[in-house]
């Protein structure tokens, strides 16, 4: 099974690469080939979403079966999905957004995780809570680069892992500022490489997003 190190923290997250893929499976037999696509081209990581029936299957096959990768639970939005994930061997899990019972059995797994946020409201009251490596989410349509740089003078503490509608042209904007460890997208994994078995594609785009 794949895991982080015990001593793995959220900050440990921001540094596997400079892109998260944020993906998307519908079929979990092209959980795998996936997996290894990403690992070929160079990606240690994967944040695979819970937005569909197959996607606990699919963290279980990428544990089990990819011990090269880390593979993570997203879009974790209610307490039971934290437990469910974890089960299924996540090694982390991402949040969009933090409400409490989200953070407390987040927080109750012992994984490492990443809160998200969207203003400097939510930042702070996260920060409160001793987080400071965060997901920004949905980061172009919260204000996409300049938010960022804006956040950074008042909470120069604070770290994140922009996530929404980055594309591999915004991505280097993201990852030049300070406080930016990661970006998360989901161009590595398009849609239709994925339906059509296309895996050399996906580790072509893995490569470059690596090099980024």
């Amino acid at each position: 099974m794949t895991t982080t190190p015990a001593h793995a923290t959220a900050a440990d997250l921001l540094a596997l690469s400079p892109v998260i893929p944020v993906v998307v499976v519908d079929d979990a037999a092209h959980a795998v080939p996936l997996a290894q696509a990403l690992l070929r081209g160079g990606i240690r990581v994967i944040e695979l979403t819970l937005r569909t029936p197959a996607a606990l299957a699919a963290i279980e096959r990428v544990a089990a079966e990819v011990p090269g990768i880390v593979i993570g639970a997203g879009t974790v939005t209610a307490p039971e999905h934290a437990e469910q994930a974890a089960k299924a061997g996540a090694a982390f899990l991402v949040t969009p957004g933090s409400t409490d019972r989200v953070l407390d059995a987040v927080e109750d797994t012992g994984l490492p995780f990443l809160p998200g946020a969207a203003t400097v409201s939510e930042a702070m009251r996260l920060a409160e809570r001793g987080l400071t490596s965060l997901k920004f989410f949905p980061a172009e349509a919260a204000g996409g680069v300049d938010h960022l740089k804006s956040i950074g003078g008042p909470l120069p503490g604070l770290r994140f892992c922009p996530t929404g509608g980055i594309t591999a042209a915004s991505a280097p904007r993201y990852l030049a500022l300070p406080n930016v460890g990661c970006v998360g997208g989901s161009w590595l994994t398009p849609k239709d490489a994925l339906a059509s078995g296309d895996f050399a594609r996906i580790e072509e785009l893995a490569r470059a997003a690596a090099a980024l």
